[in-house]
């Protein structure tokens, strides 16, 4: 395999207009509605390459966090992490871990979006 193992992740809403908000606010970027398949799926979507060579990710194990469910976690990469996480609660979600150190592999926050999913941001400063 040339390129990283995730190529696509989805999200799921309840609220399409909230969560776009909250994730355009917090990362600075616009999201764009997709073309969907059928009329019970309604989609936006990160900016994207459809040519790049998509997201790296890793099987976790992780004290307090079960598999199962809601249990997908996204690392959203940054410059520096802290500054999309001092976003997070005024877009209206809740930080869960600020900025910490992880050695070798640089910085991570965690948090909640407005429809209850936990993301990470990750950053190598």
């Amino acid at each position: 395999m040339s390129s990283n193992p995730v190529g696509w992740f989805e999200i799921y809403v309840s609220d399409l207009e909230r969560a776009t908000k909250f994730y355009e606010t917090i990362l600075g970027v616009k999201l764009e509605k997709l073309d969907s398949p059928s009329p019970e799926v309604e989609m936006v979507a990160f900016p994207m390459a459809m040519d790049g060579p998509g997201a790296s990710g890793a099987l976790t194990k992780m004290d307090g966090v079960a598999p199962g469910g809601n249990s997908v976690m996204v690392y959203f990469s940054c410059t520096d992490c802290a500054t999309e996480a001092a976003r997070i609660e005024d877009a209206g979600g809740r930080l869960q871990q600020p900025k910490t150190d992880i050695g070798d592999y640089g910085f991570c926050a965690m948090a909640v979006d407005t429809e209850g999913n936990t993301f990470g941001l990750h950053s190598s400063q």
